[in-house]
């Protein structure tokens, strides 16, 4: 924990790319980012307890990867879902008065969640996942994390981008929640194959 804070006070001075879920500019990472089949490390996660994929996506790649996994594992899916849907215009990262160009100047702005993950306090292990914008999670996945306990709980990050890296976007997520066993998170790329996802899956 305390190596992951030095590295992300370090590089807190960089500035973050563009929205690359809608195709944006590279972000600066905090280490060299972990891609699938990068590393033939198996983690120890909790092998009898349930688990589930927690995901927000608003282009459809990190709901492809998240089901991907979801089925590979066996495992519940639930999605992150904002009250009010993104439309595209609100998705416009050009647009500086666009909706998440405003929720990305303004970090208390935290769109409101549709619904609650039923039985979160029986899963032992949650699966992560999100869209890289500007270099970081978007703040609705920020507001999930801020409301749930993670206590007791292993959370594998894992994240799309079209060319930002994985940033600090793991630290920063672990830091909000204040509780649980956080492992590095996984950049995977847009389009990312099915049998490089499940070639991933197998390393928990």
């Amino acid at each position: 924990m305390m190596w992951k804070k030095a590295i992300a006070l370090s590089c807190a001075f960089l500035a973050a790319g563009g929205l690359t879920g809608c195709g944006g500019t590279t972000g600066v990472p905090h280490r060299e980012d972990k891609a699938a089949g990068a590393s033939s490390e198996t983690h120890m996660v909790k092998k009898d307890g349930k688990a589930i994929v927690v995901y927000f996506s608003a282009t459809g790649n990190t709901k492809r990867a998240a089901e991907i996994i979801a089925r590979a594992k066996g495992l519940d899916v639930w999605e992150i879902k904002p009250k009010e849907p993104y439309t595209d215009s609100d998705l416009d990262y050009r647009n500086d008065n666009s909706r998440v160009s405003r929720e990305h100047q303004d970090r208390s702005i935290m769109p409101e969640i549709d619904g609650d993950v039923p039985g979160w306090d029986s899963y032992e292990t949650v699966f992560l996942g999100y869209p890289i914008w500007w270099g970081e999670a978007p703040n609705i996945v920020y507001h999930f994390v801020r409301n749930h306990d993670f206590s007791g709980k292993q959370v594998i990050p894992f994240c799309t981008s079209h060319s930002s890296g994985l940033g600090d976007s793991d630290v920063l997520l672990e830091e909000t929640a204040k509780s649980g066993e956080w492992f590095p998170g996984t950049r995977f790329s847009g389009g990312v194959s099915e049998g490089d996802l499940i070639d991933w899956t197998k390393h928990f």
